[in-house]
């Protein structure tokens, strides 16, 4: 059997960090726990679970405290989570049966990161990351902020998921950092500009948002699934800054890089929507309900555009086309996956209302 270190870097987790540790305390055989600078009682709660306890004196380096902390870790495979991020039971029971079936010349074991969910427990964003790598292979993280680890040789990808139990709020830290950085004329990756792109667009900065994902898209480098991302961005950000041949020009730059993913789709859906053009905008809904969500996609899934909101969407469209059988065959898929959803219940009522004059 492997055995697994688990390594955090925290600050002030005083709220999430023992829902994570008892979530997979009983998959792993050591704990390993980064302090970055608490000042509440992470480092009492963290004393719970592990004596394995260091100091990392904070330089604006996501990377360089997570280096840290490998560094630290003694055991074959290294798993990494972050403090508000929990293993479900179920889970938690397929990583300890992973321990025992790893094969040897794996070097490391993608699993589902389930990111965001909405109000109904629905998860709304999704995607693949590294999350346990072997230890001899000395694999490193890179970048100062949105870090990632570079890993190589034989991965495998499991069907664990680790789920995010969001606490804290949107901050200023990573805007702050990748301004500070900006100022000192450090080089920017592409990576960097995407991520910097995000920043401000988190922070409805929208003008500044823009000219950085141009930016971005500008190099002629960079992951395909952060260009594809770009170009979703920068087409919201069209409409929302009143330009409409932009908002439609990324939608198309989008399938430059791929067939139409549900999350355009619904865009462009929106799109013809917004200008009462309703058959074009069934064509886009429909094409996005038809779309299979992709399952080994490493980039951002919303999944709600691979769920609800074209089926939401399409019974407005028929509501528009006087379709009433279709739009309450929709609105009813919709509620399939939200059924206490007010918009959801408000069509039924008056869908069935429609249909029952019709039969008269």
């Amino acid at each position: 059997m492997r055995t697994i270190s688990l390594c955090l870097i925290v600050k002030n987790e005083q709220s999430t960090l023992c829902s994570c540790l008892e979530s997979v305390r009983e998959a792993v055989d050591e704990i390993v726990i980064v302090d970055t600078g608490s000042t509440d009682e992470t480092k009492e709660i963290a004393g719970r679970y592990t004596e394995r306890i260091f100091d990392f004196g904070w330089r604006d380096d996501f990377a360089a405290a997570r280096n840290y902390a490998f560094s630290k870790a003694t055991c074959d495979y290294i798993l990494w989570l972050d403090a508000d991020d929990v293993l479900l039971e179920e889970d938690c029971r397929k990583l300890k049966e992973l321990k025992l079936s790893i094969a040897e010349q794996v070097d490391a074991v993608s699993m589902i990161y389930h990111y965001a969910f909405d109000e109904f427990g629905n998860v709304t964003m999704s995607l693949r990351r590294n999350r346990l790598v072997k230890r001899e292979k000395g694999f490193r993280w890179h970048g100062a902020v949105h870090e990632y680890l570079a890993v190589s040789g034989m991965v495998i990808n499991s069907d664990i998921i680790v789920t995010h139990r969001r606490v804290h709020r949107h901050s200023d830290r990573n805007l702050m950092i990748f301004e500070n950085r900006m100022r000192r004329g450090e080089p920017f990756s592409p990576r960097d500009l995407y991520y910097y792109g995000n920043e401000l667009s988190d922070h409805q900065m929208w003008e500044q948002a823009e000219k950085i994902y141009e930016r971005f898209l500008d190099t002629g480098e960079g992951w395909s699934e952060d260009i594809i991302s770009s170009c979703m961005k920068l087409s919201d950000i069209g409409e929302r800054l009143g330009k409409p041949q932009k908002q439609l020009a990324y939608l198309w730059k989008a399938m430059d890089y791929d067939e139409p993913r549900a999350e355009g789709c619904c865009r462009l859906g929106a799109y013809f929507l917004k200008r009462n053009r309703l058959r074009e905008a069934a064509f886009w809904y429909r094409l996005a309900v038809r779309r299979e969500k992709p399952k080994e996609l490493w980039g951002f899934v919303h999944d709600a555009y691979w769920t609800w909101i074209p089926h939401l969407q399409l019974c407005i469209v028929y509501c528009g086309l006087e379709q009433y059988t279709r739009a309450f065959y929709h609105n009813e898929m919709a509620g399939r996956y939200r059924p206490d959803d007010s918009s959801v219940l408000h069509n039924r009522r008056y869908l069935e209302g429609v249909l029952r004059d019709e039969a008269l």
